[in-house]
């Protein structure tokens, strides 16, 4: 047992960190080691009181064998008879019957729990947890590791479950009335509660009213529902939860009416979503239904339950895209006996698309690829952060209608199937207008068709582009220059236009004149005149180019250099007296320049107009919820060391252990350990000594040693930085060095 001084501590500690957090749950985490430790036991559980049932539940536990332990309010377990008689216990044998007999005739152990799982409880304290008198729950301490539980040990669980219940009173205890716990914690006051029931004619009004006229959060209404109902809050959380495949037995109509969800989390564990979780007689119903007998029930608030359903309008609707794909099976099994295509604007076909580019807007997806297969049914892909994932299944039957559509919304021409196509369509989603530029090419199975979902609204600031502080510095000095030429490179879907445009954002002042020729028009600014190039009549980047230069213009942006005829006319109205920003399509800020003089440019006039060369990369980021630091191995620092340079290393002033961050993965990011992506950046300056090199047209490492020298860093340097900042990780950086 721990010295007085020791515990007087600890229980300082806990309460600490009780008070530092605002649930249990959120606390529970780091409370139990400590507890554990305090009383040299191997585990713990805490229950809670539960109103509506009568009986105790463990909703906090040591060990992964059990997922939640119910007991009732009855001698029939241990837990049970000290939440029924308010009275601590010290059990030294739970398996010794006369020693339960003599505390109480009835009193049994519920060892069901030892024999599904290889542990043995062998010795127990167990306490009530009480405020005001009132029972919130109760403590159960097990398996002192060097002997047994003594006095001391229950004095100490008993002053423990007092800072508990103090605490926790609310959210052990539950409330009398659905949302009391919000005059708890004084978003409301009793009496204006009173009136808001009294005048709703059910919940949803009810939540709505108190939404929109008292400025109550959701979050909060759905932690007012928790601790009432004594159930998890689960929010509209698409990318965690999806709607459970076999909840598509149950009638839709029903389950709106009702405000109830069968959702899956990413381990597609079954949870029911009710807003009225003590409907005993509707939790029966459901579970008969669909024939599950193990699920977790949680509470959520009427409209988030209608936005899974399908019935958001705005948000995206996994319910409604079974309820579609069920529609189209149903009309495919017709169409076996039939033989007769889909139509390109039956209803469900219709819905299907608005679903997918909904779905595609809704989880950030850059492109969606609609890929049909031989002798299969086709399948819709969608790039997230970089990475192509399957998201749903179209059967073969209805494939044509689907491209169909597509063509008809981005007036292509549906007769032709034989050579690809480009065009563009819009959709509006809460009230934005999206636009998607769309391809699609023959293949041997069909058409498919690729559509990429092309940046809205302003710019990014430039202090949120993640560019090292060097960098930056040197950045911003070369766009103050009056007049040159700025590229910044990379394959297509780097990130070039967000950088040009957060460049833009920043020099955009109202002394500026800035003109912008873009394929397509992207992202859109005040203050900029943008305009869009159409080569097919002939408005090329060169003629809008030129068009520019009667315009009095001070900054001019140049979507792509494609050609020498774009090229040149870039180099002369930088040599003019104007700012010229454009994109070129190489691999670093070196290779730029061999391809340009490759296209014809004069070297002189291209070393006097070029300022700087940026060329980029996008990789991803790891998920700021589950990653975790750790020592990096010697494999890890021989990487950084090869790859950074030895010569280089002392700028990274590494301290001995280096601490490096990966991705455990959790339900944030689909158990991939990573979510969003940053960018790496290589920015060349043109120096005086470069100029010579560009002159005599040397190679390309020639230029790079020498732009080395002159304080460029590689694709490479830049992202072991991001590495060591805790951005990414080295899995990331050996895809961009290809070289492990």
């Amino acid at each position: 047992m721990a010295t007085e001084l020791v515990i007087e501590e600890t229980l300082q500690k806990i309460d600490r960190l009780l008070e530092a957090h605002p649930s249990l749950m959120d606390a529970y985490q780091q409370l139990e080691p400590i507890i554990l430790s305090l009383f040299e036991a191997q585990r713990m559980s805490i229950f809670q009181r539960r109103r509506q049932h009568q009986d105790l539940v463990a909703r906090f536990k040591t060990g992964k064998e059990t997922l939640q332990i119910k007991v009732p309010i009855s001698p029939q377990s241990i837990a049970g008879y000290v939440a029924l008689s308010q009275k601590p216990l010290l059990i030294s044998d739970p398996y010794n019957a006369q020693e339960l007999a003599e505390i109480h005739p009835r009193l049994k152990f519920a060892d069901k729990f030892d024999k599904n799982s290889s542990f043995k409880t062998e010795n127990i304290i167990c306490v009530p947890i009480l405020n005001a008198g009132v029972l919130m729950g109760v403590m159960q301490i097990i398996n002192k590791k060097v002997g047994s539980f003594g006095d001391a040990d229950l004095r100490l669980a008993n002053s423990l479950s007092e800072i508990l219940g103090n605490k926790f009173r609310y959210e052990l205890g539950g409330t009398s009335n659905p949302f009391d716990y919000l005059v708890h914690r004084n978003l409301m006051s009793e009496k204006d509660l009173k009136q808001f029931t009294e005048t709703s004619k059910d919940i949803r009004q009810l939540i709505q009213r108190m939404i929109s006229e008292a400025r109550i959060p959701e979050n909060e209404l759905g932690n007012a529902l928790s601790v009432h109902y004594q159930v998890p809050y689960i929010s509209y959380l698409p990318e965690k939860y999806h709607v459970l495949q076999s909840g598509n037995k149950l009638n839709l109509s029903y389950l709106k009416r009702n405000y109830v969800v069968v959702l899956a989390d990413a381990a597609e564990n079954a949870i029911v979503l009710m807003a009225e979780p003590n409907n005993a007689a509707l939790l029966m119903e459901i579970e008969s239904a669909l024939g599950i007998d193990s699920y977790e029930i949680s509470v959520g608030l009427p409209n988030q339950i209608l936005q899974y359903l399908g019935a958001s309008g705005g948000g995206g609707a996994p319910g409604e895209m079974d309820e579609i794909l069920d529609e189209i099976g149903t009309s495919s099994e017709e169409l076996d006996e039939t033989s007769e295509e889909m139509s390109d604007d039956a209803p469900a076909v219709v819905r299907l698309v608005s679903r997918v580019l909904h779905d595609a807007k809704r989880l950030n997806a850059s492109d969606i690829h609609v890929d049909p297969e031989k002798n299969g049914p086709t399948r819709v892909r969608m790039r997230i952060d970089g990475v192509c994932r399957d998201i749903t299944q179209v059967p073969a039957s209805h494939h044509s209608a689907v491209i169909a559509r597509i063509k008809i919304m981005s007036n292509l021409n549906i007769a032709e199937k034989r050579v690809p196509q480009d065009g563009k369509l819009a959709f509006k989603m809460s009230g934005q207008l999206v636009e998607v530029r769309v391809a699609t090419i023959p293949t041997v199975a069909g058409e498919g068709v690729v559509m990429r979902i092309l940046a809205s609204g302003g710019a990014l600031p430039i202090e949120k582009m993640n560019i090292s502080p060097k960098n930056m510095t040197m950045l911003r000095e070369m766009i103050k220059k009056p007049h040159g030429i700025l590229l910044v490179v990379g394959p297509t879907g780097s990130g070039k236009t967000t950088t040009l445009h957060a460049l833009l954002g920043y020099l955009n002042t109202p002394d500026k004149k800035i003109w912008t020729a873009e394929d397509p028009v992207e992202i859109t600014q005040p203050g900029l005149q943008q305009v869009q190039v159409s080569p097919k009549i002939g408005f090329t980047f060169a003629n809008a180019l030129r068009a520019f230069l009667r315009a009095d213009p001070d900054i001019i942006l140049i979507g792509e250099m494609r050609d020498k005829e774009t090229a040149h006319a870039g180099i002369e109205a930088s040599l003019t007296g104007h700012l010229v920003l454009s994109t070129l399509h190489t691999n670093s800020a070196p290779e730029t320049i061999t391809r340009l003089l490759d296209l014809g440019l004069d070297p002189v006039n291209f070393s006097d107009a070029c300022v700087g060369i940026m060329a980029q990369r996008l990789i991803r980021t790891l998920c700021s919820n589950c990653k975790e630091e750790y020592e990096a191995t010697d494999t890890d620092m021989a990487f950084i060391r090869r790859q950074y340079g030895e010569q280089y290393l002392d700028e990274l002033n590494l301290q001995e252990p280096v601490r490096l961050h990966r991705g455990k993965g959790c339900d944030d990011c689909g158990d991939t350990g990573y979510k969003g992506r940053t960018g790496v950046h290589e920015l060349l300056s043109m120096t005086s000594d470069l100029r010579s090199l560009v002159y005599k047209e040397a190679s390309v490492s020639e230029m790079k040693a020498q732009s080395m020298l002159d304080g460029m860093r590689t694709l490479t340097q830049d992202g072991i930085l991001k590495v060591l900042k805790g951005d990414t990780d080295i899995a990331q950086i050996q895809i961009i060095s290809g070289s492990d």
